[in-house]
């Protein structure tokens, strides 16, 4: 094989890689959407495959059957908020402990607010005792659960150790479920939590209110 042929096949190999890779992260925005919308067991892979746009047999393909399919989802968005919340560790590793957790609970409301299928993804699993959710949390939440209590808010803000399991679900309601809620939040209140001067707000109320 010439060089020129071999630039040319590697090309077309780069291409085709980065068509799977695009609709891959597709399929994955659709299933997180589907699963927060409908659960693991009303939500189906026809369902997501209509909402990806693709044909069955190509989301087969990347995922073969609906537990790969949730898990995936699963690793997109939550460890999209551990490496979120990783990094706002690092950036904030000198200040002050309370200003730290403040804005650790400041972060915590926006990246809900940008992303409100993250309570309903949890919520739908949080009441089962099945595999799914034994994975959920021995990969995602204890990991959380521990930081919190060690280096983040439960210290911070003078908690006693033994009350991290109050805090911590206080956190979780108090910071998301505005978001998870918003048609409703609207129409009761008049207020859009979607809008940028809400979701600051919001920030700003719950850091308080969790970290006094």
């Amino acid at each position: 094989m010439t060089q020129k042929r071999a630039n040319a096949k590697s090309r077309t190999t780069e291409r085709t890689q980065a068509r799977g890779e695009l609709t891959r992260d597709r399929i994955l925005a659709a299933a997180v959407e589907a699963f927060a919308e409908k659960g693991y067991q009303a939500a189906s892979t026809r369902d997501v495959a209509q909402r990806a746009k693709i044909d069955q047999g190509l989301l087969t393909y990347h995922f073969p059957n609906k537990d790969d399919l949730w898990k995936s989802a699963a690793e997109r968005i939550f460890g999209a908020f551990d490496r979120r919340m990783e990094e706002l560790l690092v950036e904030l590793d000198h200040e002050d402990p309370k200003k730290r957790a403040r804005e650790f609970v400041r972060e915590f409301v926006r990246f809900s607010a940008a992303n409100p299928e993250f309570f309903r993804f949890m919520v739908d699993e949080g009441n089962l005792d099945d595999d799914r959710s034994k994975w959920l949390v021995d990969t995602y939440l204890k990991k959380r659960f521990e930081t919190m209590k060690e280096r983040g808010i439960v210290r911070a803000a003078g908690y006693k150790v033994s009350q991290a399991p109050h805090v911590f679900y206080s956190l979780m309601g108090a910071v998301q479920l505005i978001f998870a809620v918003a048609p409703n939040c609207k129409r009761l209140t008049g207020l859009d939590p979607a809008k940028p001067k809400a979701i600051e707000a919001h920030a700003e109320f719950v850091a308080h209110l969790i970290v006094p």
